[in-house]
């Protein structure tokens, strides 16, 4: 079979752990090379486990990402590639203050995709995949990552774009993560309430509007990955000063997920190849799968 590739494009170390690391770690052990590729370091990420709120941490912050990112890494057997941009901070307030001058989501747009367009070219992935335009969430950096994930993808295959970036490269697809869904937290949140237990997306649920579900609207691709989510769990927990091994990640038990939710959903945003919906797999249509 010839080598598939596989790219995630993500804006902070642990994002790759929570957005489709199940299906990551699947690929790499059917044989696919795995790269992801971290836009920034994480430096204003608040530190959200209470266990790492110390004194050594907060001065260091700059290389603990780093080395979480390396184990989580190291834990899903991808490969991995530092953008080298600065994190933007998520602001608060009303009005929001205005973004620190320097930080990812004030360069330039043609800044940060050439950047990409580089790596791309280099490590020639059959299959991208990012954030849509809300960016999963309004972060401001998960919205930049999409704006150059879309970016890049188109600009990496022309070449008249970029030309010190390395020979042009086709990506065959792009898709977009989704991961939180409305209709997996209901059915695992039913679960917990027929086993008599609170659940912990009762307020989440409570607070959604239906018609902004996803899954009938945008979801295309479900990828069959439930064998991988202790390793998946595993990588979040390496990110150690951002998941509270306490918090919600990991109250619902895996054996209820494999057998109500054992998938993970992407849409297919762009294509180069023959494409038939709904799809299993993320290389449907790619020459060699």
């Amino acid at each position: 079979m010839t080598e598939l590739r596989l790219m995630a494009v993500h804006a902070h170390p642990d994002d790759e752990s929570s957005k489709g690391a199940a299906t990551m770690a699947r690929y790499v052990d059917e044989g696919v090379r795995v790269m992801v590729v971290t836009l920034t370091g994480g430096e204003r990420g608040d530190i959200l486990n209470k266990a790492m709120d110390i004194p050594e941490v907060h001065g260091r912050m700059p290389q603990i990402r780093r080395d979480e990112m390396a184990k989580a890494a190291s834990i899903l057997g991808v490969e991995h590639h530092w953008l080298g941009f600065v994190d933007s901070g998520l602001p608060e307030g009303d009005p929001l203050p205005p973004l620190p001058e320097g930080c990812f989501a004030l360069e330039p747009l043609e800044v940060p995709t050439e950047a990409l367009v580089q790596v791309i070219r280099d490590f020639k992935p059959h299959v991208m995949t990012t954030y849509d335009e809300n960016g999963g969430y309004p972060h401001p950096d998960h919205i930049r990552c999409h704006q150059v994930s879309v970016a890049a993808y188109e600009a990496a295959a022309d070449h008249r774009l970029y030309p010190t970036a390395g020979e042009p490269w086709n990506v065959q697809k792009l898709y977009y993560n989704h991961g939180f869904l409305r209709q997996r937290m209901q059915v695992l949140q039913d679960e917990f309430v027929r086993h008599g237990q609170e659940g912990p997306f009762a307020k989440w649920l409570e607070k959604w509007d239906p018609d902004d579900d996803l899954l009938g609207k945008r979801v295309t691709t479900r990828i069959e990955c439930a064998k991988y989510f202790a390793q998946r769990d595993e990588a979040l927990l390496a990110h150690a000063t951002q998941i509270d091994p306490n918090s919600f990640f990991f109250t619902t038990p895996l054996e209820w997920q494999h057998r109500l939710w054992p998938t993970e959903e992407f849409e297919l945003a762009r294509s180069r190849v023959p494409v038939r919906l709904p799809e299993t797999d993320l290389f449907a249509g790619i020459e060699g799968r």
